[in-house]
């Protein structure tokens, strides 16, 4: 099994999709590859909109996409894909898309299976989580249930903040992490920051990026890991 799962699409001042492009590109390997595109998250962009914008940075690097929209049978889409990338946006209506649409198995098999490459930024990530329990996104729509993909065993938090934005006094990030482990206890939850990413091969994890992982885990204080430390503990 291979995934590449990005925290985020865009730092500030940067072209969409360009800081993650080289990973992909060295994940994909040299052999040009048209990936299926899923483009389920985009709710405020057309899903033509959305694959242009994908397929102009992927083009970039030497590789193609199509976007599952365009097929009759989506099944059959993932079933025959070289590929698999998963757009951001809204996770909830991602995940409500999938299981309309029946996807789960299907993509389960083409990624553990037939090892076909999983790329995923924000929603797209935690698609791969046993829920989608620890997006940030507002539950615009019933998703249909809330098991995902379960392709990792533990939970993602893309974007991940230490702070809530001056003059905000809501909870910050990590007290919503808290009441979804005293919930769950059991789950480990990785924030993920911004401009870093995890790269699953083999059922080996590292963190791609700059900046560190914060480490949940209920019954135990919050820990930080940087990209040379040990994560298979979370496989």
């Amino acid at each position: 099994m291979r995934l590449l799962l990005i925290s985020n699409s865009t730092n500030p001042g940067e072209e969409y999709l360009d800081y993650p492009k080289n990973n992909i590109k060295e994940f994909l390997g040299n052999k040009p590859v048209k990936a299926l595109f899923i483009p389920y998250a985009g709710v405020t962009v057309s899903f033509d909109d959305y694959e242009a914008k994908v397929k102009h940075r992927f083009n970039e690097i030497g590789h193609d996409i199509v976007s599952i929209h365009h097929f009759e049978d989506p099944i059959k889409a993932v079933e025959e894909a070289e590929a698999i990338v998963v757009g951001g946006g809204s996770t909830w209506n991602l995940l409500h898309m999938v299981h309309k649409f029946n996807l789960t198995d299907a993509i389960r098999n083409k990624v553990i299976n037939d090892k076909v490459p999983y790329i995923g930024w924000s929603a797209g990530s935690n698609l791969t989580c046993p829920t989608i329990k620890t997006t940030n996104d507002m539950p615009i729509i019933d998703p249909l249930g809330f098991e995902a993909l379960n392709l990792i065993p533990f939970q993602i938090n893309p974007h991940y903040l230490d702070k809530n934005p001056e003059g905000h006094g809501g909870e910050t990030r990590e007290d919503r992490i808290n009441e979804f482990l005293v919930i769950n206890p059991d789950m480990y939850v990785a924030g993920l920051r911004e401009a870093t990413m995890f790269l699953v091969e083999d059922g080996k994890i590292s963190l791609i990026g700059d900046r560190s992982c914060r480490i949940f885990k209920n019954g135990s204080d919050p820990y930080e890991l940087k990209a040379t430390d040990d994560f298979n503990f979370l496989m």
